[in-house]
């Protein structure tokens, strides 16, 4: 018996010693502006932020985001007032974001992309009291043209006085951060006269009184079939969740130095903002700029050692491939690259970066980021292949979308996730905040994953991107990633179109690698006998480098789709 007992401890003890937790990663439960604060503190004249042509440190970070809080103050913004912000990667964007955040105001990142008919409609349902923008690339797109687009009467009010406009009866003022006075926005100049009026002491009686469950963001995620959502995120989501999440992701200081990200994506997109959260919060340094370009971003690297690659998909790391001189033995020093992709793109990308670990996730708007990802140690196989394991403080079930019946291991079902980093709600829209938030506090993301039994979860698309063919569900995602492992095919993405025999049939957009050629019939050829022959594409358009439909950084199926649709009825 004795020695039974003494067995049984041993192998207790094995198992422990194998998940033995981590006590060393703690809830950064922190008002979002604190933690720049937190830094500034610490690590004054560390770098913070590097754009090509400008550098700052948390000293500077620090400055800008409390003049810009005086000036917000001194505006009438009060704790929890909406408050817009339509710019690039730049100081602008950053000083509004904590700036804003300082005194207690929801922070709406606007998309720099958005036309003035998408402004029309944000701005309003927004509740927008002020709008912070600038003019730093008003050779490519003009903020502020595109605000007079959409607010009828903006152009020719006086922005001396606040606004007064029928489409947008909350707004007051428009504010270039950049830039100067006219059009119905008050220039950098008068901003300044307005800063003056109020005392960094005025911003930190008022910062005191921010609450770590209070809003902090509205992030807009585009729909397919109807207007954008606001998910509603709170201070503890997108500080707690962001240390937490790539704390387990990225090799600590102590081992591998300081970190110096690289991140191309907009900031006001969720995948970017979390990282940045990251940075600043650890005192490391974000590498990033207006636009991506190859050249340049190779260039910022090299120049910074940037060593984590943060594409956060596919096209910015292939984009900086392309770049002249491009070599990854080079880049000895990284030591992490965040993306997803297609397995082959994964496995040529762990070659390329023998040294470098693939950090994989998935996430979304709805819960702050990521859900899951794949942690330090992780296997080469399940960084290439799934999209991690649930990441600290979030639950996981994978479930039959009609009956709500658990899957069991091995068995696709729609993902439904609880976590900490939940958006509170759809701002204003409690009725399709209830649509996907059940009674229980679980998020049905309309996401098909399979749970493999090590615990890591694999992504299989979206159910609306489930086709039905002739009675048969088949994955848009299965397709497209068989296509994409064809050396000459770059991206694919698959559509359903209506067909009157079998409800729909796939069709397939694709984008050849650059300098390849393929026919359509090369692309049939390449599946036939590979692929059942209802998961064969019915139709093949080729789509030029730059022509995709995008929301945000994702591929807009729903634009496909039409377009497919048209085509199939020529």
């Amino acid at each position: 018996m004795t020695a039974v007992v003494s067995d049984a401890r041993e192998g207790f003890r094995a198992q422990w010693a194998h998940d033995e937790p981590d006590w060393t990663v703690l809830s950064e439960a922190l008002p979002l502006a604190d933690l720049l604060l937190r830094t500034a503190e610490r690590t004054p004249e560390a770098t913070a932020l590097v754009i090509p042509t400008e550098e700052f440190t948390y000293a500077e970070l620090r400055a800008e985001s409390i003049d810009v809080a005086r000036g917000l103050l001194s505006l009438g913004v009060e704790r929890g007032d909406h408050v817009g912000v339509l710019a690039p990667n730049s100081i602008e964007y950053v000083a509004a974001l904590f700036g804003a955040s300082l005194i207690g105001a929801v922070v709406v990142p606007l998309h720099v992309r958005a036309t003035s008919r998408e402004l029309a409609y944000l701005i309003p349902h927004a509740e927008l009291r002020v709008i912070l923008t600038t003019d730093r690339i008003s050779e490519h797109v003009d903020f502020r043209q595109r605000m007079h687009g959409a607010l009828r009467g903006l152009a020719e009010s006086d922005a001396s006085r606040p606004l007064d406009l029928s489409g947008a009866p909350l707004l007051r003022h428009v504010v270039m951060l950049r830039g100067n006075a006219g059009g119905g926005a008050l220039g950098r100049t008068q901003f300044n006269e307005a800063v003056e009026l109020v005392t960094a002491a005025d911003v930190a009686r008022v910062r005191t009184r921010v609450r770590i469950r209070d809003a902090s963001l509205i992030l807009y995620t585009s729909g397919t079939t109807s207007n954008p959502k606001g998910c509603v995120i709170s201070h503890e989501a997108i500080s707690r969740g962001s240390v937490a999440r790539i704390s387990a992701a990225v090799p600590p200081a102590e081992i591998a130095g300081p970190l110096v990200m690289w991140h191309p994506l907009p900031l006001f997109h969720i995948a970017a903002l979390q990282a940045f959260v990251y940075v600043v919060a650890t005192g490391a340094t974000l590498v990033t700029d207006v636009h991506l370009d190859a050249d340049r971003a190779l260039d910022l690297i090299r120049r910074h050692r940037a060593n984590s690659l943060w594409s956060g998909f596919m096209p910015p790391m292939r984009t900086l491939r392309t770049a002249n001189g491009f070599d990854a033995a080079e880049l000895s020093w990284v030591h992490s690259i965040w993306t997803v992709g297609p397995e082959a793109e994964m496995i040529e990308l762990q070659e390329l970066f023998p040294q470098a670990e693939l950090v994989s996730g998935g996430g979304m708007s709805e819960t702050t980021g990521w859900f899951c990802i794949t942690p330090r140690g992780d296997l080469p196989l399940h960084r290439r292949t799934t999209s991690g394991t649930p990441v600290a403080g979030a639950e996981l079930r994978v479930v039959d979308p009609e009956t709500g019946k658990e899957r069991p291991a091995g068995e696709r079902g729609e993902l439904l996730v609880r976590t900490y980093t939940l958006m509170d709600g759809y701002f204003r829209e409690p009725e399709r905040t209830a649509e996907v938030i059940d009674s229980d506090g679980w998020m049905h993301t309309g996401d098909l994953y399979t749970r493999l039994e090590s615990g890591h979860y694999v992504y299989e698309g979206r159910i609306k991107d489930m086709l039905k063919v002739g009675g048969e569900n088949v994955p848009a995602i299965e397709i497209e990633a068989y296509l994409c492992g064809h050396p000459d095919i770059l991206t694919a993405e698959v559509v359903g179109v209506p067909e009157p025999r079998l409800d729909e049939v796939p069709v397939a957009f694709i984008e050849l690698v650059d300098g390849a050629e393929m026919s359509v019939q090369d692309v049939l050829d390449y599946c036939a006998g590979e692929l059942a022959t209802f998961k064969i594409p019915r139709r093949v358009h080729f789509v030029e480098a730059g022509g995709w439909p995008l929301s945000a950084t994702k591929v807009n199926k729903r634009v496909l789709r039409d377009d497919a649709i048209r085509a199939s009825a020529d």
